[in-house]
């Protein structure tokens, strides 16, 4: 692996990531890349290792020092294509084996990706395929959320259906700041913001408390 490589992932702050880490994400890299051909895992536009490491693999592994430790598990809504939960997964081998990393996504097809991923390096994942809003009585510590649902919808899902949680990551983008003053307006939140380190104009929202607010 070049030099340029294991400098791009020196960025993820907190850990020092591991030469055989970045192998498994350059693995992972290209079992994307090589799945998009058949189905819809990221835009058709991204066809450059380097440009789908920066944008999604790097930026999913940002969130690494906001997962809680103190759990055994952690949920990442809408998987999709495993980013983050893939990614954190990865890392994870490295920081805390035995975290556990639950992958909900209803697609089939995306499923079968994310246990023909999670088989091949080993992960500590358990890819369940089931609409997340059907599900009830969630527990659990650290929630993802990218690209997945509005964060309205996304918190009043955490509030009805989970049991417990230590708090929720959510990725936001250009219009986030937006986003987020319009959230709170309905929701008294306690949180962090963290600066992207993939986008000047985005940021990462760790979330600890949530409650609706009443209108």
């Amino acid at each position: 692996m070049d030099n340029l490589i294991l400098n791009s992932y020196s960025k993820i702050s907190n850990i020092n990531v591991s030469r055989e880490t970045c192998n498994e994400l350059e693995s992972l890299i290209s079992m994307i890349l090589e799945k998009n051909k058949e189905i819809n895992i990221i835009s058709k536009k991204i066809s450059e290792k380097k440009e789908l490491r920066e944008r999604h693999i790097i930026d999913s592994a940002q969130i690494i020092d906001f997962i809680d430790l103190n759990y055994n598990t952690t949920c990442d809504l809408g998987s999709g294509g495993g980013m983050p939960g893939l990614i954190v997964a990865i890392v994870m081998k490295q920081i805390k084996n035995s975290l556990k990393i639950n992958l909900y996504e209803k697609s089939y097809h995306k499923c079968a990706f994310l246990k023909e991923v999670s088989k091949k390096l080993n992960l500590n994942t358990e890819v369940i395929q089931k609409d997340i809003f059907t599900v009830k009585n969630i527990q659990t510590g650290t929630i993802m959320s990218r690209a997945f649902k509005p964060m309205p919808a996304v918190l009043s899902l955490i509030n009805e259906n989970f049991k417990n949680f230590k708090n929720i990551i959510f990725f936001m983008g250009v219009s986030g700041r937006q986003i987020l003053n319009d959230t709170l307006k309905e929701w008294n939140l306690e949180y962090e913001v963290k600066k992207s380190i993939t986008n000047k104009k985005s940021f990462i929202l760790n979330i600890k408390k949530i409650e609706k607010k009443i209108l």
